[in-house]
Formats: C-alpha cells, sequence, structure tokens
C-alpha cells in the first residue's frame, strides 16, 4: 500500500539495555529485522545519558546489570522522564529472585523470562507499542 503524499512513516526506536553481548546481537538484529530502530547500551547508567539524549517508543530492560540494575534504572527514569514508565518490557533469567518478581509486580510490568523465543520478544514490543501507553499489561 503507497503512503499518502507527503507523510512520513516513522521508524519506532527501542532502548535496549542488555550486557550480555551476544544476546544484545540477536536481539538487536531481530528488532531492526522487523523495521525497529536500536539503540544498545550494556548497563542501567549508559541507558540515562542515552535517555538524557534521544526519545525511545519502547525500553527493552535487563533486571541484572552491573553499574545500575534494571529497577534502579526505573526509577531513575521515573523521576526524568514518567511517561516512558508504561514502555518497558524487562528480561530476566532469575524467574525465583523474589526482589525482581516484587518489582515487577509493584511496577505492573511486562516481563521476558529468559530464554523467551524473539517472536516473544516481537509480540511485546507490539502490545507495548500498541496499547497506547495507558493500559498495563502484564504477561
Amino acid at each position: 500500500m503507497a503512503n499518502a503524499p507527503g507523510s512520513i512513516i516513522q521508524t519506532k526506536r527501542i532502548l535496549l539495555l542488555e550486557d550480555d553481548e551476544r544476546l544484545t546481537i540477536l536481539i538487536k538484529g531481530y528488532l531492526e529485522s522487523n523495521a525497529y530502530e536500536v539503540v544498545a547500551v550494556t548497563n542501567g547508567a549508559e541507558g540515562v545519558l542515552s535517555l538524557a539524549k534521544e526519545e525511545f517508543d519502547i525500553i527493552i530492560c535487563d533486571m541484572i546489570m552491573p553499574k545500575l540494575p534494571g529497577d534502579m534504572f526505573y526509577f531513575a527514569v521515573k523521576k526524568t522522564k514518567p511517561h516512558l514508565c508504561r514502555r518497558f518490557i524487562f528480561i530476566s533469567g532469575y524467574t525465583d529472585n523474589s526482589k525482581i518478581n516484587d518489582f515487577i509486580s509493584q511496577v505492573s510490568g511486562t516481563m521476558l523470562t529468559k530464554p523467551f523465543r524473539m517472536d516473544e520478544l516481537l509480540e511485546a514490543v507490539t502490545v507495548v507499542q500498541n496499547r497506547g501507553f495507558s493500559v498495563s499489561w502484564q504477561s
């Protein structure tokens, strides 16, 4: 379908916070092959710097990272750009960590457990993107 004259297709931008280099490459490549622009950083401190410079549509955030873990990164975002809090997708391999589970419940967060399938990630991205950022959704 052709776009209307003068219309602009806006690529959705994703901030990916993940300290595992191989997983970052997989996620970034997959999302970019599905027409997303992905900026990847390895920790929450770098994530805060990225958010200070740019705007993002979705934030995919590992829970366990060096320098600034996922929950602390979320609270930093909440203080500076609270409108982004509904745009988070948290990822973690620690399913039995009560601190992580309590945090996800507290913020009504979307959580994917590692290892996850890339189509599950894309589905979560689509849900967060399409929900209008006004309805909380938890997987």
